[in-house]
């Protein structure tokens, strides 16, 4: 009897709770700025900075997370700075060369080719002429990176396309096929 008393008050206080519920006057909301915020539009000018888009423009001299800066300007006195200078900041643990092959594959080899002999498609269809072999340069791991970083004669940078890692990278497989020739 004392079960049946038990599952009956259950029951009462559920359907107690649950009739005391309008759906057309939810509950008070505490805080309700948290449950329904303002939408804006990203990078719209709005009222809640200073001059519109202010407070969402970086930091003057401000620098990505992870970024560093390469400081070696782009002329011919920059390129001879490089070339004497600039090591690679890869240790041997770092060094893949796998993705080295894979990034040369796939943004020097059309030129240079994939033994770095200056014979890729490109040039053998004549659309570029003069690509240098890599046995014929006197070439270092900083004039490596320098080039694939600003570019030189009619090879157009690679900043935009590769991060400084894997700049790298590429600059430690052109120098495995430099020795291989």
């Amino acid at each position: 009897m004392k079960s049946l008393y038990k599952i009956v008050a259950v029951v009462g206080l559920s359907f107690m709770a649950t009739s005391c519920f309008d759906k057309s006057k939810p509950n008070y909301q505490f805080f309700p700025n948290m449950y329904e915020a303002v939408p804006y539009e990203t990078y719209s000018e709005h009222d809640v900075f200073k001059n519109g888009v202010e407070g969402q423009i970086p930091a003057e001299g401000s620098i990505k997370r992870g970024f560093v800066p390469y400081e070696i300007p782009n002329t011919t006195e920059g390129y001879a700075l490089a070339k004497e200078t600039l090591k690679s900041p890869l240790d041997s643990i770092s060094v893949n060369p796998e993705k080295g092959k894979e990034l040369f594959n796939i943004y020097c080899a059309i030129c240079h080719g994939d033994k770095g002999d200056g014979k890729g498609n490109l040039v053998k269809r004549e659309k570029f002429l003069g690509v240098p072999s890599y046995k014929d340069r006197e070439i270092t791991e900083g004039s490596i990176y320098h080039v694939i970083t600003y570019g030189l004669n009619s090879m157009g940078s690679h900043a935009n396309q590769l991060t400084q890692e894997e700049r790298w990278q590429v600059t430690d497989y052109v120098l495995k096929l430099k020795s291989e020739l």
